[in-house]
Formats: structure tokens, C-alpha cells, sequence
């Protein structure tokens, strides 16, 4: 009995003695200072404002600045071809001959007919004024004389008649030699020697192009276009040189710059697209009418633009562009930017972004908007946009 009471009483000495520890552990971590958790570093870029120039990139295809087709002007059997084809041939040079025999004879008519003419107006007019002088001294009735002048006045339009005669047939005769109108180079020949031309037919002989300097026609949407009016409102905006660099089917950029010359006033109902016409230099004939081509033009030049490096960009669920900005308080903020294009590696930002704002550029997958993060400033290349100092320590997108 007396073992029972001892042990009994060792069982309640011992859960008092192990209270009173757990009593004053819980005591001590009360007392102990709280331990923060470290703050999320994180790459930033300060937006400065820059002086950019901002191009549209353009589909379009070659054309000539001047395009002859060669058709007829009178019929007639082809009996000679005068040049080469593929070559350069200038103005006036003699292309085709037609059988010109039919039109010999008309031109002889033509010249027998205003002789007759004009003999029978030598003859009323000789008429005429002696019926006039008779008249004078009352010889004659004024019906003779009447009919005389009549008479008179019907030769002067025959004659005028026969001269218009005339020179219709010498043009006809002309025009069996079918010269070049235009400087330029010549294509295929559509028809040979043998082949019966006539006037006015649809399918041209050939074709001549001038090949230096050459148009190009590049195709803008009507959007984009009211896109640049609505930055040309903006006091910092304003028109660019109108330079366009042309990127050939190669992928190789063409030797010479060329200028906008026109653009077309409507809009075409089945592209939705507005024809740019820019003109360029052609020395080496390397650009060859037809080509696709994509034109680069200095539409704009913006003296205070906000460049943001699109690593510091991304999307929502909604489509919206979204970037991270660290404020004053070292905390973080999201932000929903307007982009208007991309310029390199780069996003040009119309809205919401100002100057003097760090983006955050690398960690952004560890934040979240409102959380204290210890931002690090990373530089990037003025010229290329590249980060050019990235901490180790931070991680990017």
C-alpha cells in the first residue's frame, strides 16, 4: 500500500515539473522578437524619355514608272520587226513596219481629190466675182449672183474637206511604222512577222517599261492611318522624312533609299488598305517590275517616347498588356499599358507608363501587386534596348 502512494505521488510531481517547462518555453518564444521574412529582389529599368523614329513596316510589289503598250493604230499585215527583244529602246525608235501599199494609194487619192477641189474653187471664185462686177452695172440678176456665191462658198468647204482628206491619210501612213512612244525596256513580241494587226485591238504587240527609276506601291491600312493621326495630335509627335528602305524577296535590304512620293485619296473596299506610291532609284536594273517587296517608312519621330523592353511586358486573361512598377515605397503596382508597335526588343507605350518609373524587368513571376520587394536597377543599351547590367541574384520571366 505504501509503494502505491509513493508511486502515485512520484506520477503528479512529474506532470508538474513538465508543465511549469512548457509554461516557460511558451513564456520565452512570446518574449522573443519576430523574424520578417526577406523581402523578393527584383531587376528594374527607369523609363527616361528618348527621341525615337517610328516606321510602319509595309507589304508591296514593284512597278514601273512608265508602262507603254504597244497596239496598232491602223490595220495591216506585220512585214518587219525592228528591234530586240529585252532590250532598251528610246523614244521614236521604228518597232514594227506594217504593209503600208494600201494606205500609199489612199494618200494619192487624198492628194487627187484636193486638186480637184481646189480647181473647182478657182473656177466659182473666178465666177463669182465677174457675176459681181456684172452686177454693178446691172447686167446680171441678183439670183445669178446669188447662185454664184453659192456655188463659190461650196467649193472653199470642198477644198477644206480634201485637205482634212489629205492629212488623215498621211497620218494612216504614219502610223504603219509603229515607233517607240517612251524611253524604256522592251518585252516579247506578241506577234511575228506575217500576223494581221488591226486597229484598235486588245492584245498588245509588246510592251515597253522604264526601269530606272522604279515605283513601289505599298499598302497601308486605313487603321494605321488613323493610328499616326491620332499620335501627330501629341505636341511631340511629328512627321517623319517620308524615307522608305526596301526589303527585297531575299531577305537582303536594296542599295538605295527611297522617297514617298503620293498616297491615294480613297480607301480600296476590298483590302481596306491605302496605296503608298514611293519612288526609287534604279541604276543596276536590280529591281524588276512585279517584285514583292516590304518597304520600312519614317512615317513619324516622337522627341519624348517611352520605350519599355518588352521582357517587362506580358498579358492578362484579358488580352491587356500589363507591366510591373515598383513606387516610391518600394512596392509593387501593376499597371494596364496602351502599345502602339514594337520597336526592336522594345514596346512603344502611348499609356501607362510615364518617365521616372522602374519596371520591373526580371523576377516579376515571384511578386505580386502590393508586396515590398527589394528592387535592384539593372542598365540597358540606349541604342539596342538590351539590359546590359543584369544581378545575378534576380531571375528572369
Amino acid at each position: 500500500m505504501l509503494s502505491r502512494n509513493i508511486l502515485i505521488t512520484g506520477v503528479v510531481l512529474a506532470s508538474a515539473i513538465l508543465a511549469g517547462c512548457q509554461e516557460s518555453e511558451s513564456s520565452a518564444a512570446a518574449s522573443a522578437p519576430a523574424q520578417q521574412a526577406p523581402k523578393t529582389q527584383v531587376g528594374v529599368i527607369t523609363i527616361e524619355k528618348q527621341e525615337v523614329k517610328l516606321t510602319s513596316e509595309l507589304p508591296g510589289r514593284t512597278k514601273s514608272s512608265l508602262e507603254a503598250e504597244i497596239r496598232p493604230q491602223v490595220g495591216g499585215i506585220v512585214e518587219k520587226r525592228l528591234f530586240e527583244e529585252g532590250q532598251t529602246v528610246s523614244a521614236g525608235d521604228l518597232l514594227y513596219q506594217l504593209d503600208d501599199s494600201v494606205y500609199e494609194s489612199n494618200l494619192e487619192q487624198a492628194q487627187a481629190d484636193l486638186d480637184s477641189a481646189r480647181a473647182t474653187l478657182t473656177s466659182t471664185k473666178q465666177t463669182y466675182e465677174r457675176y459681181r462686177q456684172l452686177k454693178e452695172r446691172n447686167n446680171v440678176s441678183q439670183q445669178n449672183l446669188d447662185d454664184a456665191n453659192v456655188a463659190y462658198l461650196s467649193a472653199v468647204a470642198d477644198e477644206k474637206r480634201a485637205v482634212a482628206a489629205l492629212n488623215s491619210a498621211k497620218i494612216d501612213l504614219a502610223y504603219t511604222k509603229i515607233t517607240a512612244p517612251i524611253d524604256g525596256k522592251i518585252g516579247i513580241s506578241d506577234v511575228t512577222v506575217g500576223a494581221l494587226v488591226t486597229a484598235g485591238q486588245s492584245t498588245a504587240m509588246t510592251t515597253i517599261r522604264a526601269m530606272d527609276p522604279m515605283f513601289v506601291d505599298l499598302a497601308q491600312t486605313s487603321v494605321e492611318q488613323l493610328r499616326q493621326r491620332t499620335l501627330l495630335s501629341l505636341d511631340h509627335v511629328s512627321l517623319g522624312d517620308q524615307s522608305v528602305t526596301l526589303t527585297l524577296e531575299d531577305g537582303s535590304e536594296y542599295p538605295y533609299k527611297g522617297r514617298l512620293k503620293t498616297r491615294e485619296v480613297n480607301v480600296d473596299e476590298m483590302t481596306g488598305s491605302v496605296t503608298l506610291r514611293a519612288e526609287f532609284d534604279n541604276p543596276d536594273g536590280l529591281l524588276l517590275p512585279g517584285m514583292f517587296v516590304r518597304g520600312q517608312i519614317n512615317d513619324l519621330n516622337d522627341s519624348e517616347a517611352i520605350l519599355v523592353p518588352q521582357q517587362g511586358v506580358s498579358r492578362d486573361v484579358k488580352g491587356n498588356a500589363i507591366a510591373y512598377v515598383v513606387n516610391a515605397d518600394n512596392k509593387v503596382e501593376q499597371r494596364i499599358l496602351e502599345t502602339e508597335r514594337s520597336i526592336g526588343n522594345q514596346w512603344y507605350v502611348t499609356d501607362g507608363i510615364k518617365a521616372g518609373d522602374r519596371v520591373v524587368v526580371q523576377g516579376s513571376l515571384k511578386i505580386r501587386p502590393g508586396a515590398e520587394v527589394n528592387a535592384v536597377e539593372l542598365q540597358r543599351d540606349p541604342q539596342t534596348g538590351r539590359i546590359v547590367e543584369a544581378n545575378a541574384a534576380t531571375t528572369g520571366q
